[in-house]
């Protein structure tokens, strides 16, 4: 019997077990890597099933097993023969937290020390992948040849390296160096320095799996603001163990789960509040932490007394991570602790938070990429998402493949990286995107890449309205047919040239439309307005026709004169935004979202107080009246959260009348905003008694990073 398997089987061990499967049972066949599927062709093939199939490694999965009867072979043994150029497919598991075995063979025997030490069961793949088959000639090892002892181990059918085809050792594997500031090596064991010089409060930058970290002990969080020039954005914190997360934060078990998965994320928890984690994350109510995942980080805790380092990707504020060795020099660290095996496919680190039994991916990368969204919809696509928190996406086979996450827009080389992660993506699918999705904004930097893959594929070219692309993920991340969504995030340019960013909206996949919005807040200097918040109040008070004192006369009447030349934003985030700096929370944005998510820990301390009660007028929400209503004897907390609490009942109902009058099952909410916790209970407070299905994001990211999917899958849906 001829069986195929597909799914995630290439570099699981998946031949490996298959072998001990079939030899013991005495059965004769081979298999062998056959593009991105594995072939087996085998006697007695369904005997071989039943077990095998109750026997997978345990990082496989299988799509689909395509059994074909056909002669048998005759006794020579199982073997397992040399792969073959075939199928195309994501069919490799993602990279995967070192595992206990190997944690204990860096601490003892002929590996003791060794950061690179993995086995079938884990380490790095997704990032060291050149093309399938899986195979060590189609990986970041290729100019890697193993040593005599490697090469026994992977003959082994016995061992856990057998046929794993990254297995390396001392002898014949990649190896780290430690560089100082000069530029010229340090002696000694490169890591045992590294850890003494993080110890005396130095800077460094480590490589590791898909990319580089800037790193530092905690004591030294604020030379490292000052010389990254990151006054107020959080930093991630990487803690030795389990035991030493409960000194910065205090995790659920849901939130604990996903720290311990072989994921190894960087996961968003409730901050225990001390100056030295307000110094982590000044302003917010949570931290992002997680577990060690590769060989040297476990190494680095083994020889320093502290439990915690900071830990941030090494790139120019809004640009790529640094692959390049020499590159990296320039970032002017004290020192770097570089290996000498190139990184194929770099990949951030995943972040993510939980809301109640969801996952509300921030960040979707090192260890949940390759994944994808199931569809039945048919042919081939590419997606190029937004502008901030880039990702893309490429449909091929029922499936949509988001890319890894790629960073903003208009930073320097952020487009090249998407163009290099899309083409990867269609390279290892093998397929010929029939239609490109672009968003519709005009001036988005990734535009001009959607249509070069137009003309090099000669395919169709679509415009997306941003906030209906949102709406379309939050479908396929729930398998909805179609679904009335507050569309809730900082902005996204409308079909009436408007910014939109706080809408209703009733949508399928082929059309939608706006059933109620924000109401709509000039924009004064467009952009400017988005970093000096005194002018989106002075805006509201400017519609309130009441005074404002932020600004000097002559600054004051050229900002009216602006008033109606401006865009108008119906943007939630906008609205939060001016909340947070009325409310004495936030005066400038230095970073994507921060007064919003400042304002977070405000709204979930307040209560409902009565006099901020507002409507819809016309399908528009009032919100500038609502600003008026401040007192000064209120507390802060109760007014943000009943400013928020009376906008979310407002779009929430008319969600529900929509969804009663076009037939539609489920009501839910996506968009940056959606990712803040105390705005999705007041959703469900409010949504609970319509009848209506409420529906999350869970595995597509709530926020920009879910775009792409959406694009794809209206792509997908035009040529259907």
């Amino acid at each position: 019997m001829k069986i195929i398997f597909r799914g995630v089987v290439q570099g699981v061990g998946f031949r490996p077990a298959a072998y001990r499967i079939a030899t013991s049972l005495g059965l004769s066949g081979r298999i062998w890597n056959d593009g991105s599927d594995v072939v087996a062709d085998v006697e007695d093939g369904e005997r071989f099933l039943n077990l095998f199939l109750q026997n997978l490694p345990p990082l496989a999965h299988l799509d689909e097993v395509i059994k074909i009867e056909q002669p048998s072979p005759c006794g020579h043994g199982f073997q397992i023969s040399p792969s073959q150029r075939g199928s195309s497919g994501m069919s490799i598991p993602t990279d995967i937290a070192i595992c206990g075995d190997c944690l204990e063979d860096i601490r003892k025997g002929r590996r003791s020390g060794y950061p690179f030490t993995s086995c079938t069961k884990c380490g790095p793949r997704f990032t060291l992948l050149n093309s399938l088959p899986y195979d060590r000639s189609s990986t970041a090892m290729k100019g890697f040849d193993m040593c005599r002892e490697c090469r026994r181990e992977y003959e082994d059918p016995a061992d856990r390296r057998f046929h794993h085809q990254t297995v390396c050792c001392p002898e014949c594997g990649p190896s780290y160096r430690l560089i100082g500031k000069d530029g010229f090596n340090i002696p000694g064991n490169p890591i045992e320095e590294f850890a003494g010089m993080l110890s005396e409060g130095k800077i460094g930058i480590v490589k590791s799996w898909g990319g580089m970290h800037i790193c530092c002990t905690l004591d030294n969080i604020v030379g490292l603001r000052e010389w990254y020039g990151r006054k107020q954005k959080p930093f991630a914190v990487m803690v030795k163990n389990e035991k030493s997360i409960l000194g910065y934060g205090v995790p659920t078990e849901k939130e604990s789960e996903n720290l311990r998965s072989p994921h190894r994320p960087i996961v968003l928890i409730k901050k225990r509040y001390s100056d030295l984690t307000e110094l982590i994350s000044p302003g917010l109510d949570n931290i992002g932490v997680f577990l060690p995942y590769t060989g040297v980080q476990h190494l680095l805790f083994e020889h320093l007394k502290d439990d915690a380092l900071i830990m941030t990707s090494a790139n120019v504020p809004g640009e790529p991570m640094i692959l390049d060795d020499l590159e990296i020099m320039e970032m002017g660290a004290d020192a770097y602790l570089i290996h000498n095996q190139p990184i194929l496919n770099r990949a951030d680190d995943s972040v993510l938070r939980v809301f109640g039994d969801r996952t509300f991916f921030i960040r979707r990368s090192r260890g949940h990429v390759p994944s994808y969204i199931p569809t039945s919809m048919k042919g081939s696509a590419a997606a190029v998402g937004a502008q901030e928190n880039l990702t893309g996406a490429i449909a091929a086979d029922g499936k949509i493949h988001p890319t890894q996450h790629i960073g903003d827009g208009e930073g320097v080389g952020v487009v090249d990286y998407l163009e290099e992660a899309i083409r990867t993506h269609i390279r290892l699918l093998g397929c010929r995107p029939e239609i490109v999705a672009m968003d519709l904004h005009p001036g988005y930097t990734n535009r001009g890449l959607a249509k070069r893959l137009s003309e090099e594929y000669g395919s169709a070219v679509i415009e997306v309205q941003h906030h209906w692309a949102h709406a379309a993920s939050l479908m396929m991340d729930n398998d909805a047919d179609s679904v009335v969504a507050l569309t809730l995030d900082g902005s996204g340019y409308g079909t009436d040239g408007t910014v939109w960013g706080g809408e209703v909206l009733s949508a399928d996949l082929s059309s939608f439309s706006r059933a109620a919005k924000l109401e709509g807040i000039p924009l004064l200097g467009s952009e400017k307005a988005l970093y000096d918040l005194r002018r989106l109040r002075f805006a509201i008070d400017a519609m309130n026709g009441e005074e404002n004192n932020s600004f000097t006369e002559s600054e004051a009447s050229v900002l009216m004169k602006m008033m109606d030349k401006s865009v108008k934003c119906s943007s939630m985030g906008r609205l939060m935004d001016a909340l947070s700096y009325s409310l004495g929370v936030c005066s400038v944005r230095t970073y994507d979202g921060e007064p919003a998510m400042k304002l977070e820990s405000l709204l979930a301390s307040g209560k409902l107080i009565s006099g901020f009660e507002t409507e819809i007028s016309g399908g528009e929400v009032k919100t500038a009246d609502l600003f008026s209503r401040i007192d000064k004897s209120q507390k802060p907390a109760d007014v943000a959260y009943s400013i928020i609490y009376n906008v979310m009942r407002c779009l929430t109902e008319a969600a529900a009348e929509a969804a009663d009058s076009d037939g539609i099952d489920s009501i839910g909410i996506t968009g940056g905003v959606s990712y803040n916790s105390v705005v999705c209970d007041m959703f469900s407070e409010i949504a609970k008694g319509s009848g209506h299905e409420l529906i999350f994001h869970n595995n597509i990211p709530n926020g920009d990073g879910g775009v792409s999917v959406g694009q794809a899958a209206i792509a997908l849906k035009r040529i259907q």
